[in-house]
C-alpha cells in the first residue's frame, strides 16, 4: 500500500472514532484487547495494544 494512501485511511479512522460516543468507544475496545490477546505475531500485537490509544479510543472511555 502506499505510505501516502495509508496515512489518509488512517486519519479517516481516527476521525470516525473521534465522533464515537463515549459508550461507542467502550464497546470498541473490548473487542480490540481481545484480538490483542489473540495475536501471535509480536508486532501486530503491539500495534493493536497501542490502537486505542493512538486513537484517542481511551481518552474519554470509562
Amino acid at each position: 500500500m502506499d505510505p501516502d494512501d495509508a496515512v489518509k485511511a488512517l486519519e479517516g479512522v481516527a476521525h470516525l472514532v473521534s465522533k464515537l460516543s463515549s459508550d461507542q468507544r467502550n464497546e470498541l475496545i473490548g473487542p480490540l484487547g481481545t484480538m490483542a490477546e489473540a495475536e501471535s505475531d509480536p508486532a501486530r500485537r503491539q500495534f493493536l495494544e497501542r490502537l486505542s490509544e493512538g486513537f484517542g479510543i481511551l481518552d474519554d472511555a470509562v
